[in-house]
Formats: C-alpha cells, sequence, structure tokens
C-alpha cells in the first residue's frame, strides 16, 4: 500500500470514528497507545491555525505562575498563562473553522524574562533548552496529548523552531572589540541567576572561558546595527539575542538532535523555521538532509516516524515595493542551491503580504497585485508549499488599518491562489491588537473569552476554507491572471485551471461600483459560469460572451468564484460601439468621440468607475464626444483607460489607453526649529539603543506641501531619517501621524487616537495618516476617540522616503481626500513618535526601546510636531 492508500484508509478510519490510528501511529504501551506518528499529508490542500500559545487559551491555570516575576496577564510584555492544554481544549473551534494544521509558536523552554530588554519570552522564541516544554505551557505529556488529539481529527502539527539564537544570556552594549571577544563582555542574569541555556553545548556561552570561546558555539558578536550588511545579518546579534554559530558542525548537530527529538517524542508533523534570513541558506540542507545516523536531518528523522513529506517553511521577512521582486528572489535562495538542489519545501510568502497589503487595505492599484501573482509562479519553483497569510504576530493586524470588508476580500484571495492559507488566531474574531488573549483572563482580552462560532468573520473563514477545500483547483491549480487597473483600486480577476477544472475569481477592490469590461477569460463563447461563491449575497450565473468575453458590473469591495460548467447558452447580439483614435498622452483635459446606435444614452466610463462616469448622447447618425477629466490623475507613469458603455444593452467599446502629467503646484513651505524633540514639555529622552541617541530619528526640520488638482504631496525634512531594520518602507526608528483638516467640513475630532493628547491650535482632523516602517494606515474621524483610530478609508497615501535627503515624501491622491475640486484651507498637522504594533512605551526611564521621562498612561506621546499650517 503506497503513502496515498496508506493516508486515506486512515482517514476514513477517524472520520469513522475508529477510534485507533493505525499501527504505524501507535507509541508504546507506557504512552497509552497515542497517535502520535502518522503519514504526511498532502501539504498543498492544508489549512494552517497559528497560535501563540500564552495568548490563545488557559487549559490549567497552575502553570501559570512560576514565581519570577514573569506572570502579569495586564502586562503586555510578561505571559498571560495561555498552555498546550488550552490549545488541546480548543481544537473543536480550530477545525469548525476549517483548518486542517496546528502551527504553534515555540513551546520550548524560555528564559521567562530579559532584565536587559524589561520584556518576557512569553512568545517562546528565546530558548534556554532546545529540548524541554516551558513549564508555563504543560509538560511533555500535555504536548504528546496535543499531538494525539490532532492526528485523531486527521489534522496535523507544525511546530515554531528556532536555529539561529538562543535568548539572551550575554551582550556587549557599545563596547564590542572584534579582537578580543573577552573584553567588555557582560552576562546577563535572570531573577533566578541563570546566565546560560541550560543543555550543552549551548551551556558555553561565556566569552571570558578561552574554552568556551574555543568551542565556538557562538558568534562572540554585538546587536545588528545595519541589516543591509549581510556579515552583521548572519554572525551578529539579532535584537541582542546570542548568535549561534551554524557553520560550526557541533552547533548544527546539536539543533538536528533537539530538533529531531519533537519529531520522535510528540509527532510534529512540520516545523517553521524562525528569522531564516539570519542563518546562512546552506545551512538547512544540513539541517533537512545530513546523514547523520544518531542526528539525522529532519527529513530522515520523520522517515523514521513513517512521514515521507515532512514539510519545513522558513521565516524569511522580506517586502518588495511594487513591480520589484528582489525579496521574493532572496527567499526563493532558502528553498533551493542556484544548481536547484532542494534546501527548505517552503517559505512564508511575506512579499505577497505586503503586497495584498498594500491593494486591499490601502487602496493601491490592482496591477501590483497582478504582478505579485505572475512574479510568484515565475520565482519559485514550489508555490503551492508556501504559506500564505494575511497577518501574524510579527506586524500590524489587518484590522488595525484595514476594513473588515477588505480583510475578506484578502483572506479569499489567498483561499483561491496556490499556498497554504495561514490564519492568526484572533483573526476571525476581528482582533485589531496584534498579541491580544483570546481567553478571558489573559492580555487584553477585555476579560471575556472570545471563542465565538457565529462571529460574522468566523464564519467567513469557514465558508471559505470549505470553498478551497470542496475544489481542488485551488490549493492545486496554476492562476492566470487577466485584468487588473493600474490607475488605482478596481478590477483584478485571474482564472484558476487544474484538477480538470476551471474557475474565475474577481475582485473589485474599490470602495465604490466598477464595471469590468472587455474581460478576456479565455473561454469559449456561451460558456455558462456557476457561480460558487460571493463575498456580498449570492453569485449569479453569468454566461461568457462573443469572444471570449465578460461584462459586468461590481459592486463596492466585492469578490466572486465562478466555475466553469459544461452547460452552454446562445450568446445575444449587442449593439457595436466604436470609438475614434487619439493621443495616447495628456497635459490635461482632452476630448474623445465615437459611433454607436443613434439619439440613445452612453456612458464615458473612465478606470471602471461608473459613479463618476459621464453621460453621453449620440446624435441622429450615432455620433458622441465628450471631455475627459484629468484634474485628479497626477502620476504621469500611470495607464489610464476608458471605455464607451450602453447601459441597458451591456455593450461596451474596446478599452482605450492614455496617461496624464499634471504640474504640482507649491503651497507650503515651513521650517521647523532644530533640536525641539523632547515632547511637548521638553523632559522626554529617547530610548537608549544607540540608533535614537546618536541620530535623533524624531527631529522634524521642515515641512512642504504641493497639490495637484485634488491630490496632496507632503514632504517632511528630518535632522535623520534611518532605514538600519530593512524596513520595508524605507525608513524606520520613526512613526509619523499626519492629521489632515478639511475646510468648510462638519465633523471631525481634536482628540489625537492612542497618542493621550488633543490637536494643537485648536484644529479639527478629517482623516489622519499613521506610518512607520511596516505600516501606512489612513482613517478617516469616524469613530474615532482616545482608544480608537477611527475608520480605515482607501486609497491611502503613498511613501517615498529618501535617507539620503533626509526627506519622506506623502501623496495623498484625489480619492483619499474626497475628490475635492481645491485644497485651499487644508489644514496640516504633523508629530513623530515610533511605532510597533502601538505607539511605543513612555516611562519615567528609558529603555533599550522605549522611550522616557514621563508617565505614557497620560501623558502625550509626541516626540516632535510641527506647527497647524494653512495651504492658502
Amino acid at each position: 500500500m503506497n503513502k496515498r492508500h496508506k493516508m486515506a484508509a486512515w482517514m476514513l478510519a477517524c472520520l469513522a470514528g475508529a477510534g485507533a490510528a493505525p499501527a504505524s501511529a501507535q507509541t508504546g504501551a507506557g504512552d497509552d497507545a497515542l497517535a502520535l506518528h502518522v503519514p504526511s499529508p498532502d501539504w498543498r490542500d492544508q489549512i494552517v491555525y497559528f497560535v501563540m500559545i500564552d495568548r490563545f487559551a488557559d487549559g490549567d491555570p497552575g502553570n501559570n505562575d512560576q514565581g519570577a516575576g514573569e506572570y502579569d496577564p495586564a502586562d503586555n510584555t510578561k505571559y498571560s498563562g495561555g498552555d498546550l492544554a488550552g490549545v488541546a481544549a480548543r481544537l473543536d473551534y480550530i477545525q469548525g473553522l476549517g483548518a486542517t494544521s496546528v502551527w504553534i509558536t515555540p513551546p520550548v523552554a524560555n528564559r521567562w524574562w530579559d532584565p536587559q530588554a524589561r520584556y518576557g519570552g512569553y512568545h517562546g522564541y528565546w530558548a534556554q533548552d532546545f529540548k524541554a516544554v516551558d513549564a508555563h505551557y504543560g509538560t511533555l505529556q500535555d504536548y504528546r496529548r496535543l499531538s494525539h488529539l490532532l492526528h485523531r481529527r486527521g489534522m496535523y502539527l507544525i511546530q515554531d523552531v528556532v536555529v539561529n539564537h538562543t535568548g539572551n544570556f550575554f551582550t556587549y552594549g557599545d563596547g564590542w572589540d572584534p579582537r578580543d571577544p573577552a573584553r567588555n563582555v557582560r552576562r546577563i542574569a535572570d531573577a533566578s541567576g541563570v546566565v546560560a541555556p541550560t543543555r550543552a553545548p549551548f551551556d558555553q556561552n561565556d566569552a571570558t572561558d578561552p574554552a568556551h570561546r574555543a568551542a565556538g558555539i557562538y558568534h562572540w558578536t554585538p546587536a545588528i546595527t545595519d541589516y543591509a550588511d549581510p556579515v552583521q545579518e548572519q554572525t551578529f546579534q539579532l535584537a541582542d539575542l546570542d548568535d549561534l554559530d551554524t557553520g560550526n558542525p557541533v552547533v548544527r548537530r546539536a539543533l538536528r538532535d533537539a530538533y529531531g527529538h519533537w519529531i520522535r517524542e510528540v509527532g510534529v508533523d512540520g516545523f517553521r523555521v524562525d528569522t531564516a534570513f539570519y542563518v546562512e541558506p546552506d545551512y538547512f540542507a544540513d539541517f533537512m538532509h545530513a546523514d547523520d545516523p544518531d542526528a539525522p536531518g529532519m527529513a530522515g528523522a520523520a522517515r523514521s516516524t513513517g512521514r515521507d513529506d515532512f514539510h519545513v517553511f522558513g521565516e524569511g521577512f522580506g517586502i518588495d515595493k511594487p513591480f520589484d521582486d528582489a525579496q521574493m528572489r532572496r527567499i526563493d535562495t532558502y528553498m533551493r542551491t542556484a544548481d536547484g538542489a532542494p534546501l527548505m519545501p517552503g517559505m512564508i510568502q511575506f512579499p505577497l503580504y505586503g503586497t495584498l497589503g498594500d491593494v486591499f487595505a490601502r487602496g493601491r492599484p490592482t496591477a501590483e497585485l497582478a504582478y505579485r501573482i505572475r512574479a510568484t509562479l515565475e520565482r519559485h519553483a514550489h508555490p503551492h508549499l508556501m504559506p500564505s497569510f494575511v497577518d501574524n504576530h510579527d506586524v500590524d493586524r489587518f484590522l488595525a488599518g484595514g476594513s473588515e470588508a477588505a480583510l475578506k476580500q484578502a483572506l479569499l484571495l489567498i483561499m483561491t491562489l496556490p499556498g497554504i492559507p495561514t490564519v492568526y488566531y484572533g483573526t476571525e474574531q476581528g482582533f485589531t491588537t496584534q498579541r491580544a488573549a483570546m481567553f478571558a483572563g489573559g492580555y487584553g482580552s477585555g476579560g471575556y473569552d472570545r471563542f465565538d462560532t457565529e462571529a460574522p468573520l468566523y464564519r467567513f473563514i469557514r465558508d471559505a476554507a470549505a470553498l478551497r477545500r470542496g475544489h481542488r483547483l485551488f490549493s492545486r491549480g496554476t492562476p492566470t491572471v487577466l485584468q487588473d487597473d493600474a490607475a488605482g483600486p478596481g478590477v483584478l480577476a485571474y482564472r484558476m485551471d487544474g484538477e480538470g477544472e476551471s474557475a474565475l475569481v474577481v475582485f473589485n477592490t474599490a470602495d465604490h461600483e466598477v464595471l469590468m469590461d472587455n474581460l478576456a477569460t479565455g473561454l469559449d463563447a456561451g460558456r455558462v459560469l456557476e457561480g460558487v461563491f460571493a463575498l456580498q449575497g449570492e453569485a449569479p450565473d453569468i454566461v461568457v460572451g462573443a469572444d471570449g468575453r465578460v461584462h459586468r458590473l461590481l459592486p463596492a469591495r466585492s469578490g466572486f468564484v465562478w466555475k466553469s460548467g459544461a452547460r452552454r447558452q446562445a450568446v445575444p447580439s449587442v449593439a457595436v460601439l466604436s470609438v475614434d483614435a487619439g493621443d495616447a498622452r495628456h497635459a490635461g483635459d482632452f476630448e474623445v468621440s465615437g459611433r454607436g446606435p443613434a439619439d440613445v444614452q452612453l456612458a464615458l466610463v473612465v478606470d471602471g468607475d461608473t459613479t463618476r462616469a459621464q453621460t453621453v448622447r449620440t446624435g441622429a447618425e450615432g455620433r458622441w464626444s465628450a471631455r475627459v477629466d484629468t484634474r485628479d490623475m497626477v502620476a504621469e507613469d500611470v495607464t489610464h483607460r476608458w471605455v464607451a458603455w450602453h447601459r441597458e444593452s451591456g455593450a461596451v467599446s474596446a478599452p482605450q489607453a492614455f496617461s496624464v502629467a499634471r504640474e504640482w503646484t507649491p503651497r507650503v513651505d515651513m521650517a521647523d526649529p532644530a533640536g525641539d524633540d523632547h515632547g511637548r514639555d521638553g523632559r522626554y529622552r529617547y530610548p537608549t539603543d544607540p540608533a535614537w541617541t546618536a541620530h535623533r530619528p524624531q527631529d522634524i526640520l521642515g515641512l512642504r506641501a504641493w497639490s495637484a488638482g485634488g491630490a496632496l504631496k507632503l514632504e517632511l525634512r528630518m535632522r535623520s531619517l534611518l532605514a538600519l531594520w530593512n524596513p520595508a518602507n524605507g525608513f524606520d526608528h520613526v512613526a509619523f501621524t499626519v492629521f489632515l483638516g478639511l475646510p468648510d467640513t462638519p465633523g471631525g475630532s481634536t482628540i489625537m487616537p492612542l497618542q493621550n493628547g488633543t490637536l494643537p491650535a485648536g484644529m479639527r482632523w478629517h482623516y489622519r495618516l499613521r506610518t512607520h516602517g511596516w505600516s501606512n494606515a489612513l482613517f478617516s474621524a469616524d469613530g474615532a476617540d482616545a482608544d480608537r483610530e477611527g475608520t480605515p478609508v482607501s486609497p491611502g497615501a503613498t511613501l517615498q522616503a529618501d535617507t539620503a535627503r533626509n526627506t519622506l515624501t506623502l501623496t495623498f491622491p484625489a480619492g483619499a481626500l474626497g475628490y475635492r475640486a481645491s485644497l485651499s484651507g487644508l489644514k496640516v498637522y504633523v508629530n513623530t513618535w515610533d511605532y510597533d504594533g502601538h505607539y511605543r512605551g513612555l516611562t519615567p526611564l528609558p529603555a533599550a526601546f522605549g522611550f522616557g521621562g514621563s508617565d505614557g498612561a497620560r501623558d502625550p506621546l509626541v516626540m516632535d510636531e510641527t506647527a497647524v499650517v494653512t495651504l492658502p
């Protein structure tokens, strides 16, 4: 019986309630016949639910507090009480969502409190013992029971692992001497006096001991300061975490032994590898395939337990700019060598994550996402094995800057494309906080459990997961992008082909109705497309028209899935609309013309936006003409398109492409005093990390503003604009919060959400932008208060960071400001702080990554600020 047949037989037995797993899945009698070892699944078909153990569910309150001052559910930096028993108790909830695998954060014994960072290891990534279960999470038997319960359900277990570093047990601060590792090293003791990992060889971490230095278990290096330097990235300490020398055969063997242990003793089915970019790619050839009988590579260790397809995927936190694939190419070097030899089977799709957030949450052109889909197929040999996601524990929650409608679109996208869809716990409950707890006693829970199976997003994800699992072409097929919009939000359409089937997936990412015209489906005329899924209401059946094309009105923020069926219908004839050829490039408004049926009303639709379409009427001979309004078109490198459309018959002309080059008009040029980056009362101090103290990146030196039609461009001049952490947006160590007040507009707010303050000079804001190295979110004032940022809106602002000139340019398209005819009277105010899932903390004394000088619970989180300026 081959692997696939064995799997099928076992799955049928489980579904039939047979009780016991097959003999190959049993452990010894002493383990009460736990179902630990089962054949590998086809990973293409998996849907993963990602759990942060400490924040998910508390199954055993008795292990919460280990008496080291590390437990406090009211404090985000400390343990909250979640454990492995809690995960096991909630498997009905997870499986009901449609998940088939559970990925957990590292369960290994961790450093519970880092006195230098003043932060706890509740997350699991600061190992103290790679082969022991952390006492907060339970026991080895608790972990085995979780594995058993998953396998009995036909589900699988993925463990997060770290091969780059341990916890922070030693540091160099500013005194590192590469010629003398013993000089200026300082060991960091926790509350129990522990200064080293507890298991050999990782306990050899004393740089002052010649034997430890000779063993070379660690790189004797300080913290990374330049993430663009590959030497620092792979040999220095990530956030002061002790960097393992993964080129040392002793280290490699010890890590294989540690992680092989979890496969053998617990029955783990796959690994996610944390911080893979900080390890040399060739390490993973050894990690996966080392031929060592006592400490084999993970593939060999898994085969010994009956798993022929043990999955390992790495984290490479790299997000590409629009129409760029540098990070995608880098990610691919961790899955295969230059000559095609295998390394890790998969890597997480961070570039796709970045682009889908830009397109769905921030209103960027859908052409950017079309490029990313095509590039994924071109750059990666096995995209079906690469986990995709919309948010996780290291980035903002999607709903922290995007709407629920946008989130549903993003989730439907990953459910209908190659890749392993991964849902971060709490997304299905509408979480906006990065690491809030699901259980009542945990941090940020609000005092009640969040396991609501009737929650709208839970039900939506359940239905989307059922769509994917019910139609294998979504997990195994290949997409072909059919249509996208280069000018802004609008249509994204692709066809999925596979498993002998075809399906059409269509989105409208705009907040208004859009005409999808001339969609070349690649299917034959008369083919009936059966509606199988819709984000709103039902997906009606549609018929492919002449030449295999489809025209359809798409409601705002809609998403549809149509499956190609066997039925056919006659294609009705429609009137022909022709258009006259014209110039493709313009400096302003221009005339267009064409011909259609006599004496009918047509619509001139530009960039698909029917809500702003111009109505024209044909003459007695069918001729018509109109003038295209270009005041909102400000980017000369963007291609726009227009069509003539007869709504009653559905007739649409061929699309006409054009571009516009408009000039920006200077409106404001204001200087801001240097050296006033100390808070409103002058008492604030930067975090102690040298990057802040040396560069003072919060100091604003000036603000310039331009307008073009209804669009606004702002340039912020800074003392320093840094990009040390390889940020996706091109700058870090500062967050900008921009408030815009519209003239002659009621409503608005004076409150600065999450910043403990109000706007100066009595200003009221209607739109607010919060942006830092990894986020860019625009909000309206609707629903805003001291604790709520307002309502996410799109399109958002585009960013251009220039670290050579120390400037950040923000461009707000006309649609972001409501398509105003004039921006005269618009008020602008900007302040600086920093952001990491929330505005960074402020305490009386500064910390490495926290501001000092006051009480952040009540005092404004503002380091520097401009005056309120009004556009003339």
